[in-house]
């Protein structure tokens, strides 16, 4: 038998936001590695009885492949839990060359964005037309580099709405980018802390303020930053144009209902 490990992404932190496969893929597996700090302990009550359930906090990689080393020889299946979504900043990589290296079958099973749960605790669309239609996810390098074409500065001149993650622990620096790259000082801008989580917070700020208000909340971890028109409380003037009744497409053609009718029938 094959061993195989599922990356299964936990989503934002609230354990309802679990998918229906993450719980059916932690439901399955022999072994249950879980980010402790990060990942709600309420998801390891979809472990099957009798299930082995490791905490990954407190171990490097090394600690980890053994793991999945001793899934490779033994044909057990590991679900690998991470917060959020395992393909954005989940320290994936690595892990997937260590498996191929082992001969393991893997699988990613995607998780909710924390970025989703911050825009549902902001009650806010990030993509508004006219108004920003492109979103930046990116971070401040600390000790990990950034690529040198990737830094803030320059990507900040886009103007568009831009996701930070892992940057609050140095917010003047931030703020101080931020403004070098061309977003105005009153530039909306958010915090949110934890989303999803019982202790969420959310803090709304122009740019001007932003480093202010991180420390102002004694915020140094586990937080989004979210700066960009869009983010304005005030309507903003875009709209969409697909249900525009100007805007045709198949389901709903311009001036001939007939057509609608034949459109919307199955087939045959």
């Amino acid at each position: 038998m094959t061993g195989r490990v599922s990356f299964v992404g936990a989503g934002p932190g609230a354990p309802d936001l679990l998918t229906v496969r993450a719980v059916r893929v932690i439901g399955e597996a022999d072994v249950v590695v879980w980010a402790r700090s990060l990942v709600d302990p309420a998801i390891l009550e979809h472990a099957r009885p009798g299930a082995e359930l490791v905490p990954s906090d407190d171990r490097t990689h090394d600690d980890v492949v053994a793991i999945y080393a001793r899934a490779a020889e033994q044909g057990l299946h590991v679900a690998r839990v991470h917060s959020g979504d395992p393909t954005v900043y989940g320290a994936l990589h690595e892990q997937l060359q260590a498996c191929r290296a082992l001969d393991l079958d893997t699988e990613i099973v995607p998780g909710v964005s924390s970025v989703s749960a911050a825009a549902a605790a902001l009650g806010q669309e990030l993509t508004i037309p006219d108004v920003s239609q492109t979103l930046i996810y990116t971070r401040r390098p600390t000790r990990t580099s950034m690529p040198a074409n990737e830094q803030l500065v320059e990507l900040a001149r886009h103007g568009t709405t831009l996701v930070l993650f892992l940057s609050v622990r140095r917010p003047r620096e931030l703020q101080a980018d931020l403004l070098e790259g061309g977003y105005a000082p009153e530039t909306p801008c958010a915090v949110v802390y934890r989303a999803s989580w019982p202790d969420e917070l959310v803090v709304r700020c122009p740019l001007s303020e932003l480093a202010a208000a991180i420390k102002a909340n004694k915020i140094t971890t586990q937080a989004l930053v979210l700066v960009g028109p869009a983010l304005q409380e005030s309507p903003c003037a875009g709209r969409s144009h697909v249900y525009d009744p100007g805007y045709g497409h198949r389901y709903r053609p311009l001036g001939r209902p007939d057509r609608y009718k034949k459109a919307a029938a199955p087939d045959g």
